[in-house]
């Protein structure tokens, strides 16, 4: 998108991604595009780190013992983003954050994975992306969270209606601006479903050869699903448990490896796949424990890992098995990949796809092999389990080495800090104050 060619903008915003996937930025006039472009912007660093209420956590190494300094921001490789769901004619510049000396900043999510991809890229490797985002359309204008009223209809679903044509047909008005916004947008946006909850849908991301692309897609489609809910009259939630009694949001992610020749290191020419398929699988599996907060990063993430709930709660894996925590799904032997089901849709993108493939990548290096693949149902199975509350998968991530391998230091540490700070004042709020605060932030 070239400013120049489209005179209508009347503002910008100019934003980064904090350890949250919360979007903090500016709103500025649209003149001063060219300037972000040639100079970037200044935000404190601190900014990267704040609680999910928006607030500085306590103690900061980089609040008051450092001042507060500032970090330089520029634009990412994505450059000018319309925004279709706000009224006046808007663009997004999508930032990442940089020391004043030039070097990426430590605790920006996307760095880290840059950082990944760039490990990858120094053995000749290329990963292969994809996601698959789960969410709700609620009515939340009342006491309680319900399905909204169809626009057609004027009634409200009353049942999950999986795969119905008549469901998705319902919301086709809304559906219909999706698609055209994400088409403006560079979202790679494939098929949408209607899903096991009742107004819960999902819709599917083209894989791209390019991590960074598919966190940046991932990134905006929630911001654009969120925007364009509240533009049509409800909300969107990509919260993990929004209703107790109703399947949960999860983000899927598929992923291949291609070497230099563009050949995909996974494919053996049949159904089992070759020895790194099960060294990547062998490496997610053991990062699992460690980074099961990537994956479940707030305290209603937990709610989602019900047995039999279509959430994984073992460390597993299978061929063609959505009931362990990775599958390997069947199809042409050409496109042989992995599917990792553990995050939630409440998750921050760039975390989640960095911990995936950089515990993949930590399985290929060290050459380890998983146990054998299950068959059947992995909830009834005596199998090892991950974190199970949200403060012993805090400390795991604390102190597991597989996350020293993949994420930075400052981050690990920030993150953690973040973390605690919002598991204790989370248990001030009362269960509807909980569901207020995530239901259309995550």
């Amino acid at each position: 998108m070239n400013l120049d060619e489209h005179p209508d903008i009347r503002t910008i915003r100019v934003a980064a991604s904090d350890l949250n996937g919360q979007a903090r930025g500016k709103r500025m006039p649209a003149h001063l595009a060219s300037k972000v472009f040639e100079d970037g912007t200044r935000f404190p660093l601190s900014v990267m780190f704040l609680d999910i209420w928006g607030e500085d956590i306590d103690d900061s190494p980089l609040v008051h013992h450092a001042g507060d300094p500032d970090g330089v921001l520029f634009p990412t490789e994505r450059g000018l983003v319309p925004m279709p769901w706000l009224a006046a004619p808007t663009a997004l510049i999508p930032l990442w954050m940089f020391h004043e000396d030039g070097t990426p900043f430590a605790g920006d999510p996307r760095h880290a994975l840059a950082n990944v991809q760039a490990r990858f890229a120094e053995r000749g490797l290329t990963p292969v992306v994809a996601t698959e985002l789960e969410f709700y359309l609620i009515d939340d204008s009342g006491k309680d969270l319900r399905v909204p009223k169809s626009p057609s209809s004027g009634k409200r679903r009353q049942g999950a209606e999986i795969l119905s044509l008549r469901a998705l047909d319902a919301w086709d008005a809304f559906f219909t601006d999706l698609y055209e916004a994400c088409e403006a947008m560079d979202i790679p946006a494939e098929t949408v479903i209607s899903e096991a909850g009742k107004g819960q849908f999902e819709v599917n991301l083209t894989h791209v050869a390019d991590p960074l692309k598919a966190a940046d897609d991932a990134y905006l489609f929630k911001l654009l699903v969120r925007g364009m809910a509240r533009k049509h009259g409800f909300a969107a939630s990509f919260m993990a448990k929004p209703y107790e009694e109703h399947s949960g949001n999860g983000m899927h992610v598929h992923f291949s490896v291609l070497d230099r020749d563009g050949n995909n290191i996974f494919d053996d020419g049949g159904e089992r796949g070759t020895d790194a398929l099960r060294h990547a699988i062998a490496g997610c599996m053991n990062a699992m424990p460690g980074s099961t907060l990537l994956f479940a990063p707030h305290g209603n993430s937990y709610d989602r890992f019900v047995p039999g709930a279509h959430a994984p709660t073992a460390i597993a894996w299978g061929y063609e098995n959505r009931t362990a925590a990775i599958r390997v799904p069947g199809g042409n032997h050409k496109a042989r990949r992995i599917e990792h089901r553990v995050a939630g849709g409440d998750v921050n993108p760039y975390l989640m796809i960095a911990a995936i493939l950089g515990a993949a990548l930590n399985g290929l290096e060290d050459g380890v092999l998983p146990p054998d693949p299950i068959t059947g149902n992995a909830y009834a199975m005596d199998l090892p389990r991950m974190p199970t509350t949200w403060e012993t998968a805090i400390d795991a991530f604390a102190e597991d080495p597989a996350m020293k391998r993949i994420l930075p230091e400052a981050l690990i540490t920030n993150f953690v800090m973040t973390k605690r700070q919002e598991l204790h004042y989370l248990a001030e709020l009362s269960d509807d104050e909980q569901v207020e605060l995530y239901l259309d932030t995550v």
